[in-house]
């Protein structure tokens, strides 16, 4: 099956092998991590917005839940998610979506193959990325990384772009919270704490 609108390369390459997978997301979850019906709310409002048809957002829905089962099989590859406070803060589809949202991280952050983590706004400037961003290591060891935009993203297999890339992913781990903070802020935020 092709990748539908609105699915980052990145996302298609998960099936293809990759060993290691690091995301960082801005604003909203990424799309490896979005339950169905947070997914299914951001394709509604595309298709609201005339982005997308009906059709189009289903299939990226069911896309989004095919490639998330490829995070659980044997010889899943390690995600290291780092997400912008934003994602968490975001409101979408209500609280009942945002809680399910919420708990579903939570939960993936326990799983052995993940590390979950916060970049925090008290960071600032010292966010080494303004765009979502993918890493992907393969089995080879070679290195891939595709930036986002609104209207298109970029796939960089030059080791002399992606290894930089990749350093500054390291660069914003050392920043952001550890899982256990990360967990207990996202813990917080389902409870209505600010």
């Amino acid at each position: 099956m092709n990748a539908p609108v609105g699915v980052s390369a990145a996302e298609s390459a998960v099936v293809a092998g990759a060993v290691e997978i690091r995301l960082f997301g801005i604003g909203i979850i990424p799309g490896l991590l979005q339950t169905p019906e947070y997914a299914r709310v951001l394709a509604n409002s595309a298709v609201r917005r005339g982005a997308t048809t009906s059709e189009q957002a289903e299939e990226r829905v069911q896309f989004l839940a095919d490639r998330q089962a490829a995070l659980t099989r044997p010889r899943a590859p390690m995600v290291f998610v780092t997400m912008d406070e934003s994602c968490v803060r975001r409101p979408v589809g209500g609280a009942g979506v945002m809680n399910a949202q919420l708990r579903y991280l939570a939960e993936f952050a326990e799983l052995p193959n993940t590390v979950v983590r916060i970049a925090p706004y008290e960071i600032g400037e010292r966010r080494t990325f303004d765009l979502p961003v993918n890493i992907l290591t393969l089995p080879d060891r070679s290195v891939i990384c595709y930036a986002e935009s609104q209207l298109q993203g970029h796939l960089d297999r030059d080791s002399t772009t992606a290894l930089p890339m990749l350093t500054a992913y390291q660069q914003l781990q050392g920043e952001a919270l550890s899982q256990a903070a990360s967990v207990a802020m996202i813990d917080q935020l389902r409870k209505g704490i600010p």
